[in-house]
């Protein structure tokens, strides 16, 4: 995951270096995968008034801007971008300036007129990939002033690598809960306020959910009459930074909220939503299903749909859909803020073979009970930037309320297992600075409940390992562990592996491992009766697709995918073994 360190700094004090901060969230198992300073640009730059602008004699496309550069006279500039207007405050390259890539800013004649400097856009400036325009600043900046100044750009891009079991922190709120209590500081939660108008969203929305397996928790909230534009500088700039590319206002909040708190939001066009409702159901086998990257997608009934009165609007916790998707004209928003099945996410995705950001915290398991504030975070940014109105209310289908763990934490036990002397008082203070309710059930033994986002967190070894993190792995001193000889023979199949393994690699087979989930049709290859032992197969409960949907009876099956895998590559000269279980 990408974030900006100035975003991070909203919700954490951070009193230390970029590279010290990198260090103490990868010693905490969050791996920094690289560090990048963004937007240390060139100080000549600066914030120019456009004074007026015409033609240019000799070119259609090319127009003659006079700016305001703070001086006594205006300069005048030779500019190709149709959307600069008098009045415009517009980022200024002076003469000197240097861009990226070496480039220097020189004064020069375009088309036999002088030009005195560079409106720059916002890609030129390394700040977003938007091209569509020089960038225009805000009206309240001071002419003349640097643009380093105006907009301070400078920031640090941080990769982290989000382990699969740590959902919680693919979020910028997430590695700041991690930093709060890594450095002993208090987590700030952004605020959240607006005023509700106009009728009760139960009044003219609907939501019916056919599958509380597959959509344990439904929350809907409407806002009305919005302006569909671009998102201010700042939103684009934090989602450039984090690798997500604008569309507008409304999408950007979307994806802004995503990012910040880590639950998937979805907004439709109310008005294109039939009978103005939302069912979440099974897909029928065969259905077909235009998503937002404009691909075709044939569905089964793993995949869970958000349908309208008549239609699917999308997959659910996936895409999208075409049908309903934001466009310039939408003008009412109903916003999605769900927790879906990671399971049957997990599944749909891998069927229909969309990877989003989505169905990425999906799949690893969300915050049923962030979907509340995640929704209200949203409504709260729409109001600020696309203005509207905000019904009452909101829309909560949640039939079966969330009870998190309890869970028995022995401080001995701790301790003999990390190897470690550490003071109860201390497990008592990491386990609370993670936002966990700790109470002492004995002496020996403390009650902890992990907070809802920690979906990772469900025996004594989870908060072993937290306590393990909290103190720091090289803080745990280094033990021999005491080794005593056997004088019992090694178990006669353990021998016998090794020795055909050393045979059969000494005449230049290659030892292969394949999966022990295969698919109950490639059993037919084995051309076995059907009443051989081969045909026994065990299915397996919660199978991740119907190609690993039982347990192999025989090797055969992995070797020959191995090798078709292989031949489809070119790859023809092959001596492959495999020595592995099988399940009847």
């Amino acid at each position: 995951m990408k974030l900006s360190l100035n975003w991070l700094k909203e919700y954490v004090d951070i009193d230390i270096t970029p590279q010290e901060l990198s260090r103490i969230l990868t010693m905490a198992g969050l791996e920094v995968e690289a560090l990048e300073k963004t937007g240390d640009i060139d100080d000549k730059i600066i914030v120019a008034k456009v004074v007026s602008v015409k033609k240019h004699p000799r070119a259609d496309r090319l127009s003659l801007c006079y700016v305001d550069t703070g001086g006594a006279s205006f300069v005048q500039v030779v500019c190709g971008a149709a959307n600069v207007k008098a009045g415009d405050l517009v980022p200024m390259a002076l003469p000197g300036t240097v861009l990226k890539g070496g480039i220097e800013i020189k004064e020069s004649r375009l088309r036999g007129e002088f030009s005195g400097g560079m409106l720059m856009a916002e890609d030129e400036l390394g700040l977003t990939d938007n091209h569509t325009g020089v960038m225009i600043l805000p009206p309240e900046l001071e002419t003349g002033m640097k643009l380093l100044d105006a907009i301070n750009p400078v920031d640090w891009s941080l990769e982290v690598n989000i382990t699969p079991n740590r959902p919680d922190c693919a979020s910028v709120i997430g590695i700041a809960r991690e930093v709060a209590a890594l450095t002993g500081q208090k987590i700030k939660y952004p605020d959240v306020y607006y005023v509700e108008e106009g009728v009760p969203i139960n009044e003219v929305a609907r939501v019916d959910v056919e599958d509380a397996q597959g959509c344990p928790r439904y929350m809907a909230g409407m806002i009305r009459d919005v302006s569909i534009m671009p998102s201010p500088f700042w939103m684009r700039y934090r989602l450039y930074l984090s690798g997500v590319r604008s569309k507008n206002n409304i999408v950007d909040i979307s994806n802004y909220v995503l990012l910040e708190t880590g639950q998937p939001l979805h907004t439709f066009d109310y008005d294109q939503l039939e009978e103005h409702r939302i069912v979440v159901a099974r897909a029928r086998q065969g259905e077909k299903f235009n998503t937002l990257d404009g691909q075709e997608r044939i569905l089964n009934s793993e995949h869970l749909m958000i349908c309208d009165g008549k239609k699917p609007v999308g997959i659910a916790g996936i895409m999208g859909g075409l049908n309903s998707e934001i466009t310039d004209s939408s003008a009412n928003i109903l916003i999605e803020s769900a927790c879906f099945n990671p399971v049957t996410i997990r599944r749909g995705a891998k069927s229909a073979g969309i990877s989003s950001e989505a169905s990425y915290r999906f799949e690893r398991g969300i915050d049923i009970e962030g979907v509340t504030y995640a929704l209200k975070r949203a409504l709260s940014l729409s109001k600020e930037l696309a203005g509207g109105n905000i019904n009452k209310g909101l829309i909560d289908i949640y039939p079966e309320k969330f009870q998190p763990p309890v869970i028995d934490l022995r401080v001995e036990k701790t301790n003999r297992f990390l190897g470690a002397e550490i003071q109860k008082s201390e497990m008592v203070l990491w386990l609370t600075a993670l936002e966990m309710k700790v109470t002492e059930k004995d002496i020996n033994t403390l009650k902890v409940i992990p907070p809802t986002y920690r979906v990772d967190l469900l025996r004594e070894i989870d908060l072993v390992e937290e306590i393990a993190r909290m103190h720091g792995y090289d803080n745990i001193p280094e033990t021999t562990p005491a080794i005593r000889p056997s004088d019992k023979a090694d178990l006669p199949m353990l021998s016998l592996h090794d020795r055909t393994c050393n045979i059969l690699t000494g005449i230049g087979f290659s030892e292969i491992i394949t999966f022990s989930f295969i698919s109950p049709e490639s059993v037919n290859l084995l051309q076995a009766g059907e009443e051989s032992p081969l045909k026994r197969l065990v299915k397996l409960l919660n199978p991740i697709t119907t190609e690993q949907s039982v347990m192999r009876t025989s090797l055969l099956p992995g070797l020959l995918s191995v090798v078709k895998e292989n031949i489809s590559h070119g790859e023809h000269n092959l001596k492959l073994f495999e020595w592995g279980e099988v399940f009847f």
